[in-house]
């Protein structure tokens, strides 16, 4: 066991256990518990942007707002209190969303109606990806995550030839349709109204109307629907060839608040430091 491990106490251990981790049911029970109460808080925050339901119960959307917002805020302090290096995880992902998700309580005081702000909690209950890590589940995401990972640069050469061949087509149809549609009345909106069609999403607010335009459009329809399926063949891909990914734990790095372990681990593959056996 290292050296800052070793210094824990037992209290500090376990609320690390518990926080941090969802192989125990106390960790697993807190999770769930967690993710209900940023459920409900979320749930405070829209229902108090209707007008009808924020006159009636306004002064219960308020009392629950601070009730939530001090639960979270104990929950952030234990989060810090519970790891080694506590800067890691404060200026993690899910630290920073964790802060997010209680300043606007605290400075809709100064300021009225940043409290709409807290919305932000429902980034929160991306934490149910790991509270329920099972090991199929968990399998499957990981080689999803590996998949985008290996294929993100096929993806945004994709991306690049998108943009070019809309920036075509836009300019083309400028040409075409400028001079008699108003819709296309500079090569931006013909960009938009190429993408649009290329992705065959279709709102219909700019369409041609020359024949050689209606012609150039069924094109670009057409060829929308082969393109698409270029992105989906490249991860698929990928996720063929990772299929053979390790199951991992749901443990946490004490730390460098790394996860993804394997089942077996003793050590952080990350920072080499012992984990919270």
């Amino acid at each position: 066991m290292s050296k800052e491990l070793a210094n824990w106490s037992p209290l500090r251990r376990k609320l690390h256990e518990i926080i941090f981790e969802a192989e125990t049911t106390e960790g697993r029970v807190f999770d769930i518990v967690l993710l209900i109460a940023i459920l409900v808080s979320v749930i405070v925050v829209m229902l108090e942007t209707v007008d009808s339901y924020r006159l009636q119960y306004g002064t219960l959307f308020n009392t629950l707002e601070w009730f939530f917002t001090v639960i979270f805020a104990i929950e952030y302090g234990l989060r810090i209190y519970c790891v080694t290096k506590p800067s890691k995880y404060i200026f993690s992902f899910f630290g920073l969303v964790d802060l997010l998700s209680i300043l606007p309580t605290f400075i809709s005081l100064v300021l009225a109606g940043t409290q709409s702000l807290m919305i932000i909690r429902g980034l929160r209950l991306l934490r149910v990806f790991r509270i329920f890590k099972l090991a199929h589940f968990l399998s499957q995401g990981q080689i999803i995550i590996t998949a985008l990972k290996a294929s993100r640069e096929k993806i945004v050469v994709f991306m690049i030839f998108i943009l070019i061949l809309v920036s075509i087509f836009g300019s083309l149809m400028y040409l075409i349709e400028g001079q008699s549609n108003s819709g296309f009345d500079s090569i931006p909106r013909s960009v938009y109204w190429a993408v649009v069609t290329l992705t065959t999403v279709g709102y219909g607010d700019i369409s041609p109307v020359t024949s050689i335009g209606q012609f150039i459009a069924s094109l670009i329809m057409i060829a929308g629907y082969a393109i698409l399926a270029v992105p989906t063949g490249i991860v698929t891909g990928e996720i063929i060839k990772g299929a053979g990914v390790k199951k991992k734990l749901t443990e946490s790095c004490p730390h460098c608040m790394a996860e993804g372990h394997d089942v077996d681990a003793i050590y952080c593959k990350y920072c080499g430091e012992q984990l919270n056996q």
